[in-house]
């Protein structure tokens, strides 16, 4: 969740009053770590998963499911037996947005060695069952990414009320405050965002239009002008930053050896987001409905989206310095590295005068902007307590605005005096294009991706003095087409090789034990058949649970019952109680080494 200081939040108007400060100062920050590390090398990989969890109760006489306000007092328990009785405990935890969410962390971060990957899956079970041992009765961990009846009534435990017209942070319609942490960083989010916005957060996502399906579809809310203009027709409305960051994700850290490779790191997987996104899409419900998408990405980006209407250009700009053409956590907006740079081909918003600052400092053209561009967004949170710092030692300030730029990738500075390198975060969800894509109901097999065709072929940028680009060795759009998901993983003869197989040519050529490499086989077979739609995404699976329902009614509404029913299901395969071979094939085992050093029949 980024930056999570302490001490006493300051109002919008506040807030608004040391933008500038934060800003100045954040970039100062940021110079004086690329100055002290800018020539750092030989930092070995190291890398960490970071999963987010859902406390979820099973009501199972009256067959309803609904989210456990308990993560603090969870927390607090957790950490208290781990990490602070012993500082190389396996696991780390900590807090989320919602207050029936934990994020839980490897201990320490995994090595650079291929064996690595075999104590992921372990360390992924020690997390779920130490915090599934501090539960009550008929309570569960649950990694979904929605909750389908998230905003509907009686969804959370205790039950309350949202309050749309009192004072609160979110005056949601549907998302009560006391679903949102406790921690001051969270309701200081989710108000200022409302503040600086000037209205709440709009959401809208296209509805499934079933068979009873009313066509169209209208909600009405006769309270309330706001919703009553901000809602679409055959689309479900949603108006706060809960039903987006109250979503659980994945999300992978990696430390590289140095600034460049993290920069080219950062631009190789930046391509392949919207690839990940779709495979493992899983998100087809929100508010009680059956939505005609399966990824939460569109909506947790409305639900953060702090732009004000000239921002978005439905005003002239008169108050704001500039038109903004995305929420806040979206997609990148342009590439790190030299090879990169001849695919920047979107028009970049930034701050003239930190760009040129920073090009002064002896910074590149192409960190430069994405520096400057971060840093047009304003501080959403600021402490009291957090407004002078020490430039040279802390970097607070640069986070501020650094941790609140959510997007498909981040590139990460080492923090001030310490031993960790510079890291890249991978954050599935390249061009727009594709991300808009993979967000569709069944993106993995009817989306067409743009994708390079030849990924071994470099095409180099000449560049000048100032790291500026001058020209290209080949034209781009010769370079790439339009791909399914299948051809991208699994290769398409005089289209592409396919990325698995360039994965098992690898794994032929290095010195691997037996055990990892049946590990790292199983799951590319699993990866390949759901790119192929043998397997289904999570998604597809969860649309055919509700669809077979017997309550169901094809008329796009979840029911409670329907909702348990699924959960239920969810947590029992979590749990490796049951077996689930439209997810995960037959039996989910680790295929036997049979002598070679690649499985092709599989």
């Amino acid at each position: 969740m980024g930056l999570l200081s302490q001490g006493s939040p300051l109002s919008w108007e506040e807030t608004q009053r040391h933008a500038d400060h934060v800003r100045r100062h954040g970039i100062l920050q940021f110079l004086h770590i690329y100055h002290a590390v800018k020539d750092r090398h030989k930092d070995v990989l190291k890398w960490g998963d970071e999963v987010e969890y859902m406390l979820v109760s099973f009501d199972h006489e009256n067959k309803k499911a609904q989210l456990v306000l308990s993560g603090e007092e969870l927390l607090e328990t957790l950490q208290e037996k781990g990490e602070r009785t012993n500082p190389n405990h396996p696991t780390l935890w900590r807090p989320e947005y919602g207050s029936y969410m934990i994020e839980g962390t490897p201990g320490q971060p995994y090595g650079g060695t291929m064996s690595e990957f075999n104590t992921v899956e372990d360390n992924m079970r020690k997390r779920r069952k130490e915090a599934t041992s501090l539960l009550g009765e008929n309570q569960a961990l649950c990694t979904i990414t929605s909750f389908p009846r998230l905003g509907c009534p009686g969804f959370t435990l205790p039950e309350f009320k949202p309050n749309p017209v009192e004072g609160g942070a979110s005056k949601s319609l549907f998302f009560p405050d006391e679903a949102i942490n406790k921690h001051p960083r969270f309701s200081t989010l989710t108000r200022n965002i409302r503040h600086r916005r000037g209205e709440k957060v709009v959401i809208n996502i296209p509805i499934f239009q079933d068979k009873n399906t009313p066509c169209p579809f209208i909600e009405t809310f006769p309270e309330d002008d706001e919703a009553a203009k901000a809602s679409k027709p055959d689309h479900i409305y949603m108006d706060a930053m809960g039903f987006g960051m109250g979503n659980c994700c994945l999300q992978v850290t990696f430390q590289a050896c140095s600034i460049s490779e993290a920069r080219y790191l950062y631009d190789q997987l930046a391509t392949i987001c919207p690839i990940v996104m779709a495979l493992s899409a899983a998100s087809p419900f929100y508010r009680g409905y059956v939505s005609d998408i399966d990824c939460r990405w569109g909506v947790i980006s409305a639900s953060v989206d702090d732009r004000t209407r000239e921002e978005r250009g439905l005003e002239p700009l008169k108050n704001n310095h500039y038109r903004i053409s995305k929420s806040r956590y979206d997609s990148i907006d342009s590439y790190l590295s030299e090879c990169g740079e001849k695919y920047n081909d979107i028009d970049l918003t930034k701050d003239k005068e930190i760009y040129e600052q920073l090009l002064q400092e002896g910074i590149d053209h192409l960190l430069a902007q994405h520096v400057a561009h971060l840093f047009i967004r304003d501080p959403l949170t600021l402490f009291e307590e957090k407004i002078h710092l020490d430039d040279a030692n802390e970097s607070d300030h640069f986070e501020n605005i650094q941790s609140t730029n959510w997007q498909t990738m981040r590139f990460k500075p080492p923090p001030p005096n310490s031993d960790i390198g510079w890291r890249v975060e991978f954050r599935p969800m390249e061009v727009d294009e594709n991300m808009k894509v993979a967000q569709k109901r069944d993106a993995v097999l009817q989306g067409l991706f743009y994708f390079r065709k030849d990924i071994c072929k470099g095409g180099n940028a000449m560049v000048d003095g100032r790291g500026k680009t001058t020209g290209s060795t080949e034209p781009a759009a010769e370079e790439y087409a339009l791909m399914t998901i299948d051809t991208i993983i699994n290769g398409k003869e005089g289209v592409f090789p396919g990325l698995i197989p360039i994965l098992n040519s690898y794994l032929e050529n290095m010195e691997v034990d037996v055990d990892t490499r049946c590990s790292i086989l199983n799951y590319l077979k699993l990866i390949k058949k759901r790119a192929s739609g043998e397997l289904m995404t999570v998604a597809r699976w969860m649309r055919e649970f509700i669809a077979n329902h017997p309550d169901y009614k094809q008329d796009s509404v979840i029911t409670d019952e329907m909702n348990y029913s699924l959960l239920l299901k969810c947590n029992q395969i979590a749990n490796e109680l049951c077996e689930c071979p439209e997810l995960l094939g037959p039996a989910f085992r680790k295929v036997k080494y049979s002598g070679s050093k690649t499985d092709s029949s599989n």
